[in-house]
């Protein structure tokens, strides 16, 4: 096909659809329409993205944060096509994509293993804690170096401070090591740093986006305080009883119906009861499913559930949301720096928390590293943060290059780390 027949071709397709949406606009503009082929197009191209991602030996949601990228603004910019204008799409979409962080931070709760985390011990709560600690003060101090206000540099240390070790954890799985005394302190250490970072961004939220004098502060902690005790009381006494009961009882899929509605409702209540963010509710719920008998059942439907539609909606509408264009050129020297923070930080932070535990400075270093890399967890805490309107979209941006960057990064050292046999405990 030449040129000149490409061009009537594309030619002929322009007008033809100036002169269908003419003769049939309601066809065209429907907004429940432009609704479900937009779900058709974001969860297909996250799947098709993430399995060719799995297959160029990366995870999964690395191919869908990509994908988001090229379909949002940065490229194709999707939402703003005129097949999609018209309605609340962006409305219903962001909606989705917070369901989607719930259902995410449930299945967290559910994957704790208290018995791992009792094993790992020192090593891991050492290097949970100063795996928090020290991003958060460099991402502080870089961002203080680039122009940011302090409350905005706490903010972004707090993405710094998440991790994900979903990607670590396959890889040592692959080189036959996540038994071993480096594997297990990783896992344990993960709980730590998750718990640690949902709590703070939780009390950074309530103090920063509100303000106030030391009354209020004091009341927003003692708030929040009321709740987590209250919260954990009932997911330790009687959350774990229930699925039991529902499972008797003539009720279809009663046991799926009763961890939807938990995580709905203490989603609910820890923003409105508690004043904090709603997926410290979520978490808590699926920490209560996890101390269930029926705790694998529930954990095998919600991974289907949430898998199949609800989570891909979420990492592909963080790219629908991120500009990387708002970056600039200005801004790279930033992005830069942030990546070398973020990676530097956890190494450092993690590193000396399994100094301090026993660990040999080898396997001190292969920690550090595992936990290097960012995903779901970062990914919530920035778009809460931008929905909240704490951070800007230069920053989102610059998180989701952070995300990307430690995700690519950390599997290959690992592999250089892991050339010789590590201890097995």
């Amino acid at each position: 096909m030449d040129l000149h027949t490409l061009n009537e071709g594309l030619l002929f397709a322009i007008l033809w659809e100036e002169r269908f949406q003419e003769i049939h606009p309601e066809r065209v503009m429907d907004p429940l329409l432009s609704f479900l082929l937009a779900l058709a197009v974001i969860i297909f191209a996250a799947k098709a993205s993430g399995y060719l991602s799995v297959r160029l030996g990366q995870p999964a949601v690395l191919g869908e944060l990509l994908i988001g990228l090229i379909l949002g603004p940065t490229v194709l910019d999707m939402l703003r096509w005129p097949v999609f204008a018209g309605g609340h799409l962006e409305e219903a979409l962001r909606y989705l994509a917070h369901l989607g962080v719930l259902f995410l931070m449930f299945i967290a709760g559910l994957e704790v293993d208290m018995e791992a985390m009792r094993r790992a011990g020192r090593p891991a709560l050492l290097a949970g804690i100063l795996g928090v600690l020290f991003p958060i003060l460099l991402g502080l101090g870089v961002s203080l170096l680039f122009g940011f206000t302090p409350p905005e540099g706490v903010l972004i240390g707090l993405m710094l401070a998440a991790t994900s070790v979903s990607i670590s954890a396959q890889t040592m799985m692959e080189l036959g090591v996540l038994r071993s005394r480096v594997g297990v302190a990783l896992l344990g250490a993960a709980v730590v740093d998750d718990i640690l970072v949902i709590l703070l961004l939780s009390v950074s939220m309530a103090l920063i986006g509100k303000g106030g004098g030391f009354w209020h502060i004091l009341w927003v902690l003692v708030r929040m305080l009321l709740f987590l005790v209250l919260a954990v009381w009932v997911a330790a006494r009687l959350i774990p009883r229930l699925p039991v009961r529902v499972e008797r009882l003539p009720i279809s899929e009663g046991v799926m119906a009763l961890g939807v509605i938990t995580l709905l409702f203490f989603g609910w209540a820890a923003e409105v009861l508690g004043g904090i963010a709603a997926i410290t509710g979520a978490f808590l719920a699926g920490l209560a499913f996890a101390r269930s008998p029926l705790h694998q059942h529930v954990r095998d439907r919600m991974h289907t559930l949430a898998y199949a539609w609800i989570v891909p909606i979420f990492f592909v509408h963080i790219g629908l949301e991120a500009n990387a264009r708002a970056i600039g050129i200005g801004g790279i020297g930033c992005a830069l720096a942030l990546i070398g923070a973020a990676m530097l930080s956890k190494v450092i932070g993690c590193g000396l928390g399994g100094l301090a535990g026993g660990f040999s400075p080898t396997d001190a270093l292969r920690l550090g590293v595992g936990m290097m890399s960012r995903g779901e967890v970062g990914l919530i805490v920035a778009a809460v943060e931008l929905e909240r309107g704490l951070i800007t979209q230069q920053i989102f941006a610059d998180m989701v290059i952070v995300v990307l960057t430690t995700t690519l990064v950390t599997p290959a050292l690992l592999r250089l780390l892991y050339q010789k046999p590590a201890r097995r405990i």
